[in-house]
């Protein structure tokens, strides 16, 4: 293929409507936008969410809650996923995490929470643990270590 044999997908492309090119058009004289009024002038109407000067909705719903600017994101994994993604005797981290998919990024920590069962004896390096989670891992002989 050739760039000269390039050609947009079909029916990607439409012609533009040619407004107010008198009435055989179909689109003359007043050009589809009605007769008179805000609607049918130079510049189109209001702004999104103008409400012709009544309160509009977004300032008539109350405010609630708010955005805590200092809560921390944990990423969360459970005993189990370590469990099925990790060979016995693995040494489990942040990047070792990221690599089996268990975590997208770090965020600003790694949990580890006791869901499902654990067998194999893991070395897990992550910045919190439960409490069950750090027995079970201790329990199948694996050491548990807050970085």
């Amino acid at each position: 293929m050739k760039l000269h044999e390039l050609s947009p997908a079909e029916g990607s492309k439409k012609d533009v409507k040619r407004i107010g090119r008198g009435p055989a058009s179909g689109q003359g004289k007043t050009a589809g936008k009605g007769h008179k009024g805000q609607k049918a002038r130079a510049g189109r109407g209001p702004r999104p969410g103008f409400e012709g000067g009544q309160m509009p909705l977004q300032r008539r719903v109350p405010k609630r809650g708010f955005n805590n600017i200092f809560a921390k994101e944990i990423a969360i994994v459970n005993v189990a996923d370590l469990e099925e993604r990790f060979e016995d005797g693995a040494v489990v981290d942040a990047a070792a995490l990221i690599e089996a998919g268990l975590v997208k990024k770090e965020l600003d920590g790694i949990k580890i929470l006791a869901e499902g069962e654990l067998t194999k004896k893991l070395t897990v390096k992550v910045n919190a643990f439960s409490e069950a989670a750090k027995a079970k891992i201790e329990a199948a002989g694996g050491t548990a270590e807050v970085i």
